[in-house]
């Protein structure tokens, strides 16, 4: 297998970066390098880290010199990695050992260049709440209705794509970049087993209804410049999936 780059902001990460980079260390797949860019922590994050990195030298620690956001970190990892596959876990989620091993061979027999998977959740005392279901394909049309990609579960090949950023907003700029990707691609093929395990936090913007009205309009007119009356129509058909959702849920 060829060399994979795991994107990984941190941020007052001490709770949680320890299992982390364990459950990195404890892939089937071994050739990795976990590139993670600290985004001014006040806590523990760091020193933790750099023990991580006295034993391991995959382990590589960058800095920003202000706060900037959680995709602006990423986007410092993405332009330190040296792999052909760039795969991302934020500090605060988990991936099951597989993980690397399905998605790289997923990649190489289906062709293609980018694809996610399925996910469980967990609360922030790592007890185990529910399964989200990865959509078996998804073209551009429907991507951009709603996100349906955990950020914890997406894989892309540099040697196709390039490297590919995420936009300079402060939430859901992995959004615009699985937006991005598809409108390249056409559309993108997932598995349907969970691979990975999200942490749901009491502060993330899915358990604040107005800030995910918010910074989905903002996906929509600043990051892709749909302009007024377009962003309008696909806030329209992303509150009528939303809704969908949970009804469903």
């Amino acid at each position: 297998m060829e060399l994979v780059s795991i994107i990984t902001p941190t941020y007052n990460s001490g709770q949680f970066i320890s299992e982390l980079i364990i459950c990195i260390q404890n892939q089937t797949v071994q050739n990795w390098e976990l590139l993670i860019t600290d985004d001014c922590s006040t806590d523990n994050t760091v020193s933790i880290v750099r023990k991580f990195i006295q034993a391991d030298g995959r382990i590589k620690l960058f800095q920003l010199s202000k706060n900037s956001g959680a995709g602006a970190a990423r986007n410092n990892s993405i332009k330190e990695a040296s792999g052909r596959f760039i795969a991302f876990c934020d500090s605060d989620d988990r991936w099951l050992p597989n993980k690397l091993e399905v998605q790289l061979q997923f990649l190489i027999n289906h062709k293609t260049a980018f694809t996610y998977s399925s996910y469980l959740t967990q609360d922030e005392n790592f007890i185990e709440i529910g399964r989200v279901n990865a959509p078996e394909e998804i073209s551009y049309k429907e991507i951009l209705r709603n996100n349906y990609i955990g950020c914890l579960t997406a894989i892309y090949d540099t040697q196709v794509l390039g490297k590919m950023f995420m936009p300079d907003i402060r939430k859901r700029q992995d959004y615009v970049l699985w937006i991005n990707i598809i409108k390249r691609l056409g559309k993108v093929q997932g598995i349907s087993q969970p691979l990975a395990i999200y942490t749901v936090r009491k502060n993330s913007i899915s358990s604040n209804k107005f800030n995910l009205v918010k910074y989905n309009w903002i996906v929509y007119n600043k990051a892709l410049g749909f302009g007024i009356i377009r962003s309008l129509l696909y806030m329209i058909q992303f509150l009528y999936f939303y809704a969908r959702k949970q009804i469903n849920y």
